[in-house]
Parts: C-alpha cells; structure tokens; sequence
C-alpha cells in the first residue's frame, strides 16, 4: 500500500493514467473474444469542432454506460469518430483563403479539396484529444471519419442501391438555398426565427380597367418574379376576377388571375402574388396551373437580368429601392408590422432563399414506414418517452431529403453524364467510358452529398458495411443511443432508417436524449451571449472527475442542465472528501492486508451491520438509476452514502477502535472498512474514473484486479445471502436511530457553544425496553460519538433541574450543564441574542407591510424577505426555549 500524499492532484495523475490505460489496451474489444456484446457508437463530432459542455455532457453519460458494461464482463466497444461537417469545414478553409486574398474559384477543385485535408491533419484531432482529456473511455483502435476510405465506400453503396431502387432521383424544385454558402439546405438545415418583419400591402392594376387590387407579400422583391395572382375560387369578392390580366407594377409584366384552394381568404387581403420559383406553395400552385418559372437572383442572393433595372442588387437592398420606387408611384396600400417566421441557415445564419433548383433527393416515405413500426413495436425506446411523439410526428409527414449540396468538401456524388447520349448512372468506381454507347465524352455530377448522408450510416458503416464483416455481425445493433433533441431529425430518425433498409434490424434499442446545458439564468450558452463556460478551464481549474460527477449529479433525465462554474464544486469538494477518507484508513492500516478482506460475520457491530446494509442500498439505488437513465440520482446515491453514510458516520464510529488497543476489534473495523471502501470505489468508477483508479492502486486493490475499470460491478445481494451474513434489519434501523439521536445531542452542544474538547453528562429517555437494551450495549459507541463524560440511558429518568433537551427517534434526550455554563450569563448572552432577533424581526414585518416595496421589488427579493422572517420567528421562538429553561 503505497502512502498517498496530503494533496490530490489531478493534472498529474489524470494524464498519468489516461496514458496507461491506452497503453494497455484498456478500452478495445475485439469480436473473436465472443461474449456478451455491448457496443455504443458516438455521435461524430465536427472535425470543426471544439469541446464544449454539450460534449461534455454527452460523453460523460456515455463513458458511464460503456464503463458499467466494462465492468459487468460484456465485450464493450464505444466507437468514436468525428464527421468531415462539409459546410462548416469549407467555410473554415474559405475564410482562411481570404486572410490570403484568395477563392476557392482561384485554387480550383481540386488543389482546394487538397487543402482542406491539409487542414483536417493539421487541426482535425484537436477535439479527439479534447475528449480523451474528459476521460472518454473510447477504443481509440477504431476511430473513424466520415471520409475515411472505408466510409466513402460505405456512401457510394448506399447512394448506389438507392438509385438502382428508384429512391435517389433528380428534381427541379424549391429548395432552401443560403446566399452565404451558395448551397442547399435540408429542410431541418433551414432553422427558423420568429422576427420581426413586415406585411408589404401592395397594388397591383386590372388590365383594361381602372381598378387596382391589393396583394400582401412580406418579401416585395420577388414580384419581380411574378406569373400569377391567385385567389380562393370560393371568395365571392373576388369572383369576377378570376381569368382577367393584371399588370405587374415596375416591369409592366402582364400575369393572369388564377383560383387556387390553397388561397387562405382570411390572410392579408385575400389575394396572393405568385411566385413559383422562389416560394414552395408557388410551386405547387405553378405546376397545378402551368405557370412559367422566373428566376430572379444569382446563388448570392444578387438580382438578376430577369429583375430589370434592379439588377445587381443585393436582395435586401433590391427590397428597399423597389419599396421606394412604389410609393413614388403610388403603389403602396399600406406597411403592417408583421411577426412570422424566418429560415436561417444553420451554419453561418444568412437568411435562407427558398429558390428553384435542380437537386438530388432521397424518396423518404417508402423508407419511413418500417422504421415508423421500429418504435410503434417497442423495438426501439425513447427515454424520456415523450420524444417518441415527436419522431412519429416527424416520420409519419416526412417530405423528400433534398442530399446535393453546391460546395466541393464532401462526398462527390456518384453520378455520370454522358454527353454523347445523354445517358445518366451511378456508380462507385471512376467510369472512363459510357456503359450504353461506350463514348469516353463522360463527366461526374458537380455536386457533393449532405454530410447526413454518410453520419446516417454510422452504426454499421464503422464496422466495415457492405462487407459483411465478424465485427459487424457481433457489434451491431448497437445498444444505447445518447443525444440531444435537436438531431432527432437530421440523424436518429435516419439512422433508423438506413439501418432497416440495408441491415434489416434497428441500429440500436433505446434512443436517450439528454437536456440542453444553459447558464444559471436559463439562457442557451453561447459565444455571442458570452456566458459559455470551457470544459477544459474547467478541468484545468477543478479535474476532469468534478466536471464529469457534478455535470451528472444536477442532470435530471431529459431535463435541461442550468449551470454555474460553482457548481463544479459538487465534485471536487466529494473527491477531496474520499481522498481525505482513504487518506486515514492508510494511517491506520500499517501492517494490514487488504489482500484478505473476511471480517468475522458473527462479530460485527450494529455500526458494521449498518454500513453493510447502506452499501448494499447504495448499489441498489445507483442500479435501478442506471437502469432507468437517471444519472442524478445514481451519482447522488453514491455521494450520500460515501460522504454521509461512510465519511461522517461510519469513519467517526471507527475512531476509537482504530486508536484503542484492541487488536482483534481493530482488525475486524479496517477489514469491514476496506471491503466497504473498495466496493465504494467500484460503484464510483465510472462517474469519477481517474480518482478512483489512483485509489484503487493506491490503496492495494489492484492485487486481483490490476486495474478498477475490469474489476466487477457491484450488484445488490440480499440480506440472507449477503456474503454469507445474516444482516438484522431491526439493527440497521436502530442505527439509523441513534444517529438522529446523536445529531440531536450535537444540536444541544451546539446551542450552549461546548467546545469539541468539553466533556459532557447526557441522559437518554428511551422509548422503550429494545432501544435501552440496544443502547446500553451500544453505550462506548455513543460517548465517543457525543463526546460525552457519561451517559445514563434509563427509561424512567426525570430531570431534577434545569437541563436542556431534544426529542430523537430513539427516545428523549437531556445534557447537564451543570460545571458547564454559567447559568446567569448564558441567560444574560441568550437575552442579548433574542433582543437583536426581535429588532431585526420587526424591521423585516415593516418591510413586508410596505406596499411599495412588495409591489416593486423582484418577486426573488421579496421572497427572500418572507424566508428571512420566517427564519426570525423560529429563532425568537428557540432563544425563548432556552432561557424559560435556564431559568428552571
């Protein structure tokens, strides 16, 4: 047992085994070792990325569940990776080239692409090593990329079969197009923003008449794109329009008046410009109607030819110039304020253009339908469950994936064009000729895939799919599924899906979303509010073991996480609290083998039995937490009985027999101890990894075990079988008992200001025969506990004088002050106390009954007050206790 030093210190000890774990192989599995498989496949972080408490969060819970499963036998693999984020990586590599004068334009394709994974081996592992900082137990052995080779083939097969099936298929539709990215968007990349906006009321003539009427648009820029103003075919106002030509004001375009029942008659006037090309309803309403498709901006959102004399402009600037040209001709109705919702791209927060465009898309009906029944089955489990609705709702109105995207960082899409005969195909290879006509005059599609295209195929991709390899076979599906709600969509629902469709079974059973991490006030951390907080300033300052067991320790299941850089505190203060504990029994164990831990089971004192049974509840309670995802309360059994039940009880129960000179005694308290300590230490493992792996070696654990992470899991036993014991339930509650006891007689020390040193005489009034019987045998564990001279547990026992007193569970009990306290200046000091107590209750009543102050002040502060008196009142009410009482 080598001697632990005064000071945890956590930078060296953490990286010290971070290194020996991967060293020695700690976290790789391999499937020829058979066994019971638990794998768990992480969500790929951006190789843009950089760690920040979502992470963190979201890691620790999965290094908890994998750790477990370590420790339970299973054959655990926890598969990390990170995803090549296109949009985001190329807008990092673009912005780059601009601190350098330079496009991508002035590389080229393919000198960009290269520099691009210049960039991702110069700066792509820095989250990678982020992570391991955490303590991530990850097999390092199987890290993957998106674009690695294997991955790539994965996506080309996929992209393959769902072309060949009819489910990828070309289309000119609207989309979201960001000006900024110069790319489409999936709808779910499309974020939208309440803002507000305006209601543009414009007029618009009657061909051949003097009539004008009024449409309502709230982007006036595209009625330069303009073929039809529609209206609901049921709208009497507006019947003998219908089939009349009105004339589009500024470019004097003649457009027909259509009926159309999507027109809502209850939105602005009840007539609606249509513009097919920049808005998804105008589209449909276009292809119902045959209307002609005008296009009036450039991928940069810049005006073009087909807007006349406003081309050019920048959209925004084209709204306002257009807006100015109306009202100088008397074409403006009215401008209303106008709340509404508005895309915004999800990567830099340019507001998205719906536009027409050739795009590829994934057909997504046919796809949803068995990963729909996945979950209605039960195959598939959301916790908390209410996430199920919302995949449902989801899944059951899924509209087509719009997967090309207009950048060059990505995977290529692999489709070929010949222009000798117009053939089109897919395939995974590099063609050099057309397989119709055999002409070498062939060329690749410009476009590259969504990035969700290749992270939905993620569960079983990483094991070599399509081959079908023994890892493969043995790992998937996976197990548990840890994320946020936000990707609900963009990757859980398609996982799913992709998993039915190539691998017939579900990726994984039960889909665990976690809450968001906001700062103290309920705010979302982020970099333009200021208010993040660094995991690794937090490791730094506090160890990566306090940031992972008081993230846990305040994560309810689901719920949101509000937190402060103080309540990192939570966990190095318990970390101090263990390594202080170990720290003592080390002092006391000098020539004592922790190699044989068989205390005598028929010696072992109420304080032993009760230690015994709170450990057992403890891995009882961190198992059934576990089991249900409630990592609060697993993390809170373990605190509660480590800090309370062991530290401030047990430890306290073990002092004199540690200091006394009974060998044997002795020998049975730091066997019960240790045993306690290293189970302690097991069930504590996979929230704290790297203290309780110093400990572990530290204390001479590692004898069996060399090391904790492949020492077994604790499992609850029950009483009978526990070890062979027979522990006495009626004991553990009488121990339980005595402590409230004790604290009551600590309260009474408390009150009449006895120094630890002071010996004092108590009396115990027992409820009834067992506690007295119990007590008197118990009588050296309860002087110790309440420093006591002596202690007279008698049943009758009557006070003959003034002697303070408290009511515990085990009975009532009474200490003399007698040589004690000066009876008159106790009562003088006790005077002075309530004297001050009353005043400043008096000054908290007229506040309160301030009207000025409860109305006007935040509700918290008032609140506050209201505490504070209430707290007054009880103390007014104990100080008048006390001297009724000394004065007899």
């Amino acid at each position: 047992m080598a001697e632990l030093p005064k000071h945890y210190d956590p930078k060296s000890i953490e990286d010290k085994w971070y290194r020996k774990w991967m060293e020695e192989g700690r976290f790789h599995g391999e499937s020829s070792d058979g066994g019971d498989p638990y794998c768990i496949v992480i969500p790929p972080p951006n190789v843009t990325g950089i760690l920040h408490m979502g992470h963190a969060l979201n890691n620790s819970i999965q290094d908890v569940l994998t750790r477990v499963a370590r420790m339970q036998g299973k054959n655990t693999v926890w598969v990390p990776g990170t995803d090549h984020a296109g949009i985001a990586t190329q807008n990092v590599v673009e912005r780059q080239l601009k601190k350098e004068g330079l496009t991508r334009d002035d590389l080229g394709r393919e000198k960009f692409v290269e520099r691009v994974w210049d960039w991702k081996k110069t700066y792509g592992d820095t989250i990678v090593n982020q992570l391991k900082k955490l303590g991530s137990s990850c097999d390092w052995e199987r890290e993957r990329f998106t674009m690695d080779e294997g991955l790539s083939e994965s996506v080309l097969e996929m992209f393959c079969r769902l072309y060949d099936k009819g489910l990828i298929y070309r289309g000119n539709y609207i989309i979201n197009w960001c000006p900024r990215c110069q790319t489409a968007l999936s709808d779910e990349e499309s974020e939208h923003i309440d803002v507000e906006g305006a209601l543009y009321h414009l007029r618009y003539a009657v061909k051949g008449s003097k009539q004008k009427i009024v449409v309502a648009t709230t982007r006036p820029e595209t009625m330069l794109g303009d073929t039809a103003v529609a209206v609901n075919p049921r709208d009497e106002r507006y019947k003998d329009l219908i089939g009349k030509t009105i004339i589009l004001p500024l470019l004097n375009r003649e457009i027909p008046v259509i009926a159309d029942d999507y027109v809502d008659p209850e939105f602005g006037t009840g007539l609606v410009k249509v513009t097919p090309a920049h808005d998804p309803n105008d589209f449909e309403m276009g292809q119902r109607h045959n209307l002609p498709q005008i296009n009036v901006m450039t991928d940069s959102g810049i005006m073009n030819e087909e807007a006349g004399p406003y081309q050019g402009m920048d959209r925004f600037e084209c709204r306002k110039q257009l807006m100015e040209d109306l009202k100088t001709g008397g074409l403006v109705e009215k401008v209303d304020k106008h709340h509404h919702a508005v895309g915004h791209c999800y990567r830099c927060d340019t507001v998205v253009e719906p536009r027409l465009s050739p795009q590829w898309f994934v057909k997504m009906k046919p796809l949803a339908r068995p990963a729909i029944e996945a979950v209605q089955d039960g195959r598939i489990k959301f916790v908390p469950e209410r996430w199920s609705k919302t995949y449902m709702e989801w899944m059951e109105n899924i509209r087509d994936w719009c997967i090309s995207r207009q950048i060059w960082w990505g995977h290529r899409i692999p489709v070929f064009y010949c222009d000798a005969c117009d053939h089109e195909w897919a395939a995974k290879g590099t063609p050099e000729k057309c397989p119709k006509c055999e002409s070498g005059n062939i060329r690749q599609d410009e476009d590259v895939l969504d990035t969700w295209f290749s992270s939905w195929l993620w569960p079983f991709s990483v094991f070599g799919w399509p081959e079908k390899s023994e890892d493969l076979k043995f790992y998937y599906p996976s197990k548990t599924l840890v994320t946020a709600s936000e990707i609900i969509f963009f990757w859980v629902a398609r996982m799913v899906m992709s998993g039915m469709e190539v691998m017939g079974d579900i990726p994984f059973d039960t889909v665990y979303i976690h809450g968001t991490v906001r700062d103290d006030q309920g705010r979302k951390m982020s970099k333009s509010l200021g208010n993040s907080i660094d995991p690794l300033t937090v490791i730094e300052k506090y160890s990566a073991d306090a940031l992972r067991f008081s993230l846990l320790m305040i994560t309810a299941t689901g719920q949101d996480v509000y937190l402060s850089d103080d309540k990192f505190e939570i966990g190095r203060n318990f970390g101090t609290k263990i390594w202080n504990a170990a720290r003592f029994m080390q002092m006391h164990s000098e020539g004592f083998s922790v190699t044989n831990l068989a205390f005598d089971p028929e010696a072992l004192s109420p304080d032993d039995q009760h230690i015994l049974a709170k450990l057992n509840d403890a891995i009882s309670g961190c198992n059934e937490s576990l089991g249900r995802y409630r990592f609060n309360d697993a993390t809170l059994a373990i605190y509660d009985f480590m800090w309370h039940s062991y530290c401030d009880w047990y430890l306290e129960y073990a002092k004199p027999i540690l200091f006394g000179d009974d060998a044997e005694r002795k020998t049975q308290t730091l066997r019960v101890m240790h045993y306690t300590f290293s189970t302690a230490l097991r069930l504590l493992h996979p929230f704290m990894p790297f203290l309780t792996e110093e400990l572990w070696t530290g204390m001479g654990y590692n004898s069996k075990h060399e090391s904790i992470m492949v020492a077994p899991w604790p499992e609850k036993q029950s009483f009978e079988t526990m070890e062979g014991l027979n522990i006495d339930r009626s004991v553990v509650d009488y121990v339980d008992a005595k402590h409230d006891l004790i604290r009551v007689g600590r309260t009474i020390r408390a009150d009449y200001n006895l120094a630890n040193k002071q010996k004092a005489v108590f009396y115990i009034r027992p409820t009834n025969d067992t506690y007295l019987e119990q007590m008197a045998a118990d009588k050296d564990s309860l002087l110790s506990l309440l420093k006591a001279e002596s202690i007279d547990v008698d049943t009758g026992f009557t006070p003959d004088g003034a002697m303070p007193s408290g009511i515990s569970k085990l009975g009532t009990i009474y200490m003399s002050i007698e040589g004690l306290v000066d009876v008159d200046a106790e009562i003088n000091k006790l005077a002075g106390e309530l004297d001050q107590v009353v005043k400043h209750l008096e000054n908290v009543r007229k506040k309160l009954a301030n009207e000025n102050f409860t109305s006007r002040a935040p509700a918290e502060v008032v609140a506050q007050q209201e505490k504070q008196q209430e707290d007054l009142i009880d103390k007014a009410e104990k100080l008048k206790k006390m001297i009724d009482m000394l004065n007899g």
